[in-house]
């Protein structure tokens, strides 16, 4: 018989189970539900509150140095992750102002000077990590300076427009950079390589990734992975989108919280736009999906507006439920100072730092949200529970519990006074007030009056 033929026969009797071969085989069942999110925070993030640091703006000095100096400040106030915006030297070619955005890198793998030098950076994660915070650093992968080197050295790895020539981002006045292509394999490796420098390097912890919906999912999901196999990292997307959360990033901007609150701060809507909010983020978003949740930040306070002008009498109160909440909360450098202008954001211009009372305010939310697991991020926390009242689209009211310990809180998000009651039963219990320290009885007949934008913060612990 013909070898071939022969083989092609003993091939095809094997294919019809009839060989005495056994394969076993692995199906899997197509209704056992898969976990959406497949990587794992850090643990140091699961009671986690975030700074922003404007190094250029943060000090009369603008240095890292500088900066330093007031790490010992910021552990007293209680924060667990250190966000510095970017690093890296400025391009100088189309420079927007003296000088110029943080936005436009020139060198991927440099210390701008202004701020100084690797040994200076080396230095303000090493002294954070000794007092327990970690550090992660502005990553800006979209687009670079139009005199950064990849420019001339890569041209090929930047998009062209109609005519072929390098083009700023589209649609935004953006125009001190140029836009790059992750089409190109080359610069998904030199992007990839050069995050990892500076953890290898600097010993940071994680990136925040400016307009992170710009750049492919993909290329975030392998930074990710490759970024974990040095240590484990924490990842901040500047976006709102679901997909980001599966394999690359831990949180995302809640862009969606702080337009709902802005509106209802300025009487431009009722709390039905927040209820959309959080039904949204409950229903579409994973609960390990980390969301921030902020009152300021560079963007908002350098093109919009201050905390003051955007909440006026209410910022209190927003900020009592951004850290109640479900979501993990931001402060900007300087909210804690009261910081009342809008920082410069292409010159020098640093924040005036005083006393003010949203210093306390903040620290006692901190530590609240340490000492009350249910009150943790991600899977370690509670799901906020609507507590059904008599004024919905006046007074927020929610429960946020474990077995151990749990909150029910109560916000009139009005100018007005209001007077409440509540349905159902699953806010009863015996409560502290947090902040007058009085016990509380919540029961079947519990009413509050509450002044415009007043609020009750009661807490709940189990006695062992």
């Amino acid at each position: 018989m013909n070898r071939t033929i022969l083989i092609l026969m003993i091939l095809a009797y094997s294919l019809t189970g009839c060989s005495h071969i056994s394969v076993t085989k692995h199906v899997h069942n197509p209704y056992q539900p898969i976990p959406y999110i497949q990587l794992q925070h850090p643990s140091w993030s699961k009671d986690a509150t975030i700074y922003q640091i404007n190094t250029r703006q943060f000090t009369k000095q603008g240095t890292i140095h500088a900066a330093e100096q007031q790490l010992p400040r910021l552990q007293q106030l209680g924060v667990n992750i250190l966000w510095l915006m970017p690093i890296q030297p400025i391009g100088v070619l189309h420079r927007k102002g003296r000088l110029g955005s943080p936005y436009s890198i020139k060198d991927y793998y440099a210390v701008n000077p202004e701020l100084g030098t690797l040994a200076d950076l080396k230095q303000f994660v090493h002294h954070a990590h000794q007092l327990g915070m970690h550090v992660i650093l502005d990553w800006v992968a979209n687009h670079t300076a139009w005199d950064n080197q990849l420019v001339t050295e890569h041209p090929e790895w930047y998009e062209k427009d109609y005519q072929g020539h390098f083009t700023p981002t589209p649609w935004w006045d953006w125009s001190d950079v140029i836009d790059l292509n992750y089409d190109r394999p080359g610069l998904r490796k030199y992007m990839t390589e050069a995050m990892k420098y500076w953890i290898k390097v600097a010993d940071v912890d994680g990136y925040r990734a400016d307009v992170a919906g710009f750049v492919p999912v993909d290329f975030w999901n392998n930074v990710r992975a490759e970024l974990d196999k040095i240590k484990p990292v924490f990842m901040l997307a500047e976006w709102e989108s679901r997909d980001l959360h599966k394999a690359a990033f831990d949180m995302t901007y809640a862009w969606s919280w702080y337009d709902a609150v802005h509106q209802i701060a300025q009487g431009q809507a009722n709390l039905n736009k927040l209820f959309v909010y959080y039904s949204w983020n409950q229903s579409a978003f994973p609960k390990d999906a980390y969301r921030m949740v902020y009152t300021s930040n560079h963007d908002v306070n350098a093109w919009e507006n201050t905390m003051y002008q955007a909440f006026g009498k209410a910022l209190n109160a927003t900020t009592v439920l951004q850290f109640t909440g479900q979501g993990l909360p931001l402060i900007y450098n300087g909210q804690e100072a009261g910081n009342a202008k809008r920082l410069n954001f292409f010159e020098r211009d640093p924040i005036h730092w005083q006393a003010s009372p949203l210093q306390a305010l903040y620290h006692t939310l901190i530590q609240l949200k340490k000492q009350y697991s249910a009150l943790w991020n991600g899977h370690w926390g509670a799901t906020m529970v609507s507590i059904v009242n008599n004024v919905p689209m006046k007074v927020l009211s929610f429960v946020r519990k474990n077995q151990d310990n749990g909150v029910f809180v109560v916000i009139n998000f009005t100018d007005q006074p209001q007077t409440v009651n509540f349905k159902g039963s699953y806010q009863y219990g015996q409560y502290n007030d947090w902040f007058t320290k009085q016990p509380v009885q919540v029961n079947e007949g519990t009413h509050f009056t509450l002044k415009p934008w007043q609020f009750k913060l009661l807490t709940w612990q189990k006695h062992h």
